[in-house]
């Protein structure tokens, strides 16, 4: 709750004016049946109209001045409850913003999503109902009482039985069913992950046939939500039967025993129908309560996972350091290692090399040698578990987080857009830069053409690029990398969905930015790393071997086999 208090003040006024107006809600309510009872005793008994018709009109503006307070009240509750979820919100996602991918792999991006979404409405629900009924349904419970009381102290004391036992119903099961709430919200979890699996995979899933096989993953996780979800239900349904149960057995005693005192001359009809009035409020109020408690038990559980990654501190610290100082070289890593927690075997072992300033460094090996894992390192992405990275020979973890991101652009395997426009997307890389630098970036990137073909820089672009195809959207994310100012451009197999005409213009085009710019090129093919400086071969998470393109062939046995395969595959086309 630590969380949400903070949030929940600045409501202040909002959650003060929200019970009150319901209380004068509560008031009007519990007028009711004496009003009625006066008219069933005074009114009806001695024949004057007079009487009930003013009684009646007093009803009605009653039952309007109840209307008012109950929309002004729900008004209020409402923006308290949605302000403070909004901003908890936000919270949430600057936390998760500021996670490495260490913390995102570990916490996993469905329950991410789920926290972000269904917990905190769930929590935002809680607060809203909890100021709407927090203080009327115990108002209205014990005020129906104490007037049952003022009307007949004999047949008050069967409220005061009900009331206790429909307190035990209610909480009991309230009890109950408090922890199973928790594990339904896992195992929703569950159903969002496979769900956004399938959702992301779609085309391999009909590629290879396998709807019938994830469909069937599907079901069974499904069927385990569904089961405790019945679960719950089953035993929270118990609470209607009960309850009703309760306020009839209560209704019959009041007959009961009310029947001898009207005989008897000692109480009227109306009390009568006054009592039984009440015995229902107090049904209704009890009810909503349950209700209240359990939605507020749901939200507690909610914002305890909410709380779980607000709590999560970053495995990721920034240093200060701002000011570059003079270096001979821009980047260096000095025995370097990473292995992914969960993971037994590095992912990167004992990397070593240097990278001066305007060099074009190319990165190759087979899938999974760890290409993409070493130039996550760079971006800090991920933080080495041994050695040392020096970026412009300070320690890469001494500058700030905002240093780092102007000084190394990446261009990501999975090309990610966002839906607006071309020039809404390449901002992303220079919020400041101008119409004739976003176009000098496309002309570079080889995208100019397809863009203005398509609208020019207020193209429309759909969310992840949907109506572009997959060497559209490449070439666009590169132009984004090169937009920025930043020092070091690393292109992570972004040329994979490239013909190899574009590709050969690509890498052209890319030469002029020597001397201006240190390009890492992540790629699978030799020609497109053949003209680099220097040229890092990885194999199994190890580096086979450094240098050019001709030193390479002749005495690294790993560069030469993969360029042999892929020059013979060349040659047979």
């Amino acid at each position: 709750m630590k969380h949400l208090i903070p949030y929940f003040k600045k409501y202040k006024i909002q959650s003060i004016l929200a019970p009150l107006f319901k209380m004068l809600e509560a008031c009007f309510d519990l007028a009711v049946p004496l009003i009625v009872a006066s008219i069933i005793d005074t009114g009806i008994a001695k024949g004057d109209k007079d009487f009930v018709i003013s009684r009646f009109f007093l009803l009605v503006l009653m039952s309007l001045l109840g209307l008012l307070s109950s929309f002004t009240a729900q008004f209020f509750a409402a923006k308290a409850a949605i302000g403070t979820a909004t901003g908890l919100r936000h919270e949430l996602l600057r936390k998760v913003q500021s996670f490495s991918f260490s913390e995102i792999d570990r916490i996993g991006k469905s329950t991410l999503i789920t926290r972000m979404t269904g917990d905190i409405n769930l929590v935002q629900n809680g607060v809203n109902m909890f100021l709407r009924l927090f203080m009327r349904s115990p108002f209205i419970v014990f005020g129906a009482a104490i007037l049952a009381f003022y009307v007949d102290r004999d047949l008050a004391l069967i409220f005061v039985g009900i009331i206790l036992l429909l307190f035990v119903a209610v909480f009991g099961i309230m009890f109950v069913t408090k922890p199973m709430h928790k594990t339904v919200q896992q195992n929703l979890d569950r159903v969002t992950a496979q769900t956004r699996e399938n959702l992301n995979g779609v085309r391999v899933i009909r590629a290879f046939g396998r709807e019938e096989k994830q469909k069937e993953a599907f079901e069974n996780i499904n069927g385990t939500l569904l089961s405790s979800q019945l679960k719950v239900g089953s035993i929270s349904a118990l609470l209607n039967p009960l309850t009703y149960i309760i306020v009839n057995a209560a209704v019959i005693l009041i007959l009961w025993f009310g029947a001898d005192k009207i005989n008897n001359g000692r109480l009227f009809s109306g009390d009568i129908v006054a009592l039984i009035n009440y015995t229902g409020q107090i049904l209704i109020e009890l009810v909503k309560l349950a209700s209240l408690i359990t939605l507020i038990a749901r939200s507690i559980a909610s914002m305890g996972r909410v709380g779980q990654i607000l709590d999560t501190e970053s495995t990721m610290s920034y240093g200060e350091l701002t000011e570059e100082k003079n270096y001979d070289e821009i980047l260096s890593f000095k025995n370097v290692s990473l292995t992914y927690e969960g993971a037994g075997a590095p992912s990167l072992s004992d990397i070593s090399f240097n990278v001066k300033k305007g060099e074009t460094v190319g990165i190759i090996g087979g899938t999974g040698s760890g290409k993409s894992t070493l130039v996550h390192l760079i971006s800090r992405f991920y933080d080495a578990t041994e050695g040392e990275i020096l970026l412009k020979g300070e320690s890469i973890k001494k500058w700030s987080k905002s240093t780092l991101n102007r000084t190394v652009s990446i261009v990501p395997q999975k090309a990610m857009l966002f839906s607006g426009t071309v020039k809404s997307n390449l901002l992303y890389g220079n919020k400041k830069a101008s119409d004739e630098k976003l176009r000098e970036a496309l002309t570079l990137a080889q995208a100019y053409d397809f863009v203005k073909e398509k609208g020019g820089l207020e193209a429309t672009v759909e969310q992840g690029g949907r109506n572009l195809s997959g060497g559209q959207k490449q070439r666009l994310t590169i132009a984004r990398a090169l937009v920025s100012d930043a020092d070091i451009i690393i292109l992570d197999d972004s040329s994979s969905a490239l013909d190899f005409a574009t590709d050969a213009a690509l890498r052209k085009a890319l030469k002029s930015l020597c001397n201006q710019k240190t390009v890492f090129i992540v790629s699978q093919r030799t020609s497109s790393v053949a003209h680099a400086d220097k040229i890092l071969v990885l194999d199994d998470g190890t580096l086979a071997g450094i240098g050019t393109h001709d030193s390479l062939l002749e005495g690294c046995d790993v560069y030469r086999e993969i360029h042999e395969s892929q020059f013979k595959k060349e040659v047979q086309r």
